[in-house]
């Protein structure tokens, strides 16, 4: 009996499969939003679909996403502007930082016309800081503002030795100046976000960490103590922001290392401190001003050592000025400098560090090796002469 009825059940399926198959095929109309459907959309008969189902977030938007940078960039980039310049005399142009010859260089930012480089607004009287590359030879400077609008700005001065300059814009209603950050704090694996208009496609962010601290001997400034990061900085990047997770200016953006023209992972950015002295000494005197003793100065290394049988700990003196202050002081050509007020000197970087923050007119003690005797001497620092003019 039950075999029976179980026969009679499969044909009665059998039959109503059919039937539905029938109906999809030639009559499908008939099937829509009837108790079949769902069936006919099971077994693959359904030639349409009239509703879909979709599992939506119930997150709120206006949170920030895990892991993101949101609310630093929202902060910091309204700091950030663009530069434009123009020169009266369009044949001379103007020269991109550059790495000595035997390294690839930096892209010429003109290259890229009309924008120039970056900038980023510190202070509420519209101060701007930017690289002094951007702006070198410029009759006309336009900043435009990251919610589009435009003016001209007013260079307050420069430092080519830094390759930073001070500009300001006088407009209503400017954005809120950036946070300045503590290099102190500032740690190799940091991430950060650099900020500006590469290849003038607009304001742009971009992120990496911070590869290495306190780079010199790259041939680019005078005085070096970049941040290393593998941010992406290109041609435009120039003068604009580089910004901790909180928002923080850390640095200035100012040079890459680059086989192509564009970013390769190793930028470099000017330390915010080094950044806030040279503005705030240039807001006073009109100029950075530095100490200066009128030597100059060779590295020595243990060849060199050997060879002129000299001491190896400390900067060779190749030559002095003659009626500069270490000239006056008695430094000979062929002595060793070794420290300055009790610091050992141990290579030319340091050297002009030590004594570009010693005050004009200060005395300082420096020990010196001469023909294998140390000698004790005091040099009345004088005020290191402006950068010649390009």
């Amino acid at each position: 009996m039950m075999k029976h009825l179980w026969l009679l059940f499969a044909q009665i399926f059998t039959a109503l499969l059919a039937l539905i198959f029938i109906l999809a095929t030639f009559k499908p109309q008939w099937l829509e939003g009837g108790p079949f459907s769902g069936i006919a959309d099971f077994v693959g008969f359904g030639d349409s679909i009239s509703t879909i189902t979709i599992k939506e977030s119930h997150i709120d938007p206006s949170s920030p996403n895990p892991g993101s940078y949101h609310e630093a960039v929202k902060r910091s980039m309204p700091a950030v502007v663009n530069i434009f310049i123009s020169k009266n005399n369009s044949n001379k142009k103007s020269k991109s930082k550059a790495l000595p010859p035997q390294h690839p260089q930096i892209p010429n930012p003109e290259d890229f016309n009309p924008n120039l480089g970056s900038g980023v607004i510190v202070s509420p009287e519209g101060l701007i800081l930017t690289n002094e590359h951007v702006i070198e030879g410029a009759d006309v400077i336009e900043v435009a503002l990251a919610d589009g609008r435009k003016t001209t700005a007013t260079l307050i001065g420069s430092d080519p030795d830094t390759d930073l300059a001070v500009l300001r814009v006088q407009m209503p209603n400017l954005p809120k100046p950036i946070t300045f950050g503590k290099i102190e704090s500032v740690k190799v694996g940091d991430v950060v976000l650099a900020i500006g208009n590469p290849f003038g496609v607009g304001q742009t962010v971009t992120s990496g960490i911070v590869s290495a601290l306190g780079r010199d001997h790259l041939g680019i400034n005078t005085f070096e103590n970049f941040i290393q990061t593998d941010a992406a900085i290109n041609p435009g990047n120039s003068g604009g922001a580089l910004v901790d997770t909180r928002g923080h200016l850390i640095g200035i953006n100012t040079a890459i290392y680059s086989r192509s023209g564009g970013s390769m992972g190793i930028g470099f950015a000017i330390p915010v401190n080094t950044a806030r002295d040279v503005m705030e000494s240039i807001i006073k005197n009109g100029s950075v001003v530095r100490g200066w003793i009128g030597v100059e100065p060779m590295n020595i290394s243990a060849e060199m050592a050997s060879t002129l049988k000299i001491s190896a700990d400390g900067v060779l003196i190749n030559g002095t000025l003659k009626g500069g202050p270490a000239d006056k002081a008695g430094i000979q050509p062929g002595d060793v400098l070794k420290t300055i007020n009790n610091k050992p000197v141990s290579n030319i970087t340091q050297l002009l560090k030590q004594i570009s923050e010693v005050p004009p007119g200060d005395k300082i003690k420096a020990t010196i090796n001469r023909k294998g005797k140390n000698l004790e001497i005091e040099i009345q620092v004088g005020k290191r002469p402006g950068p010649k003019k390009r």
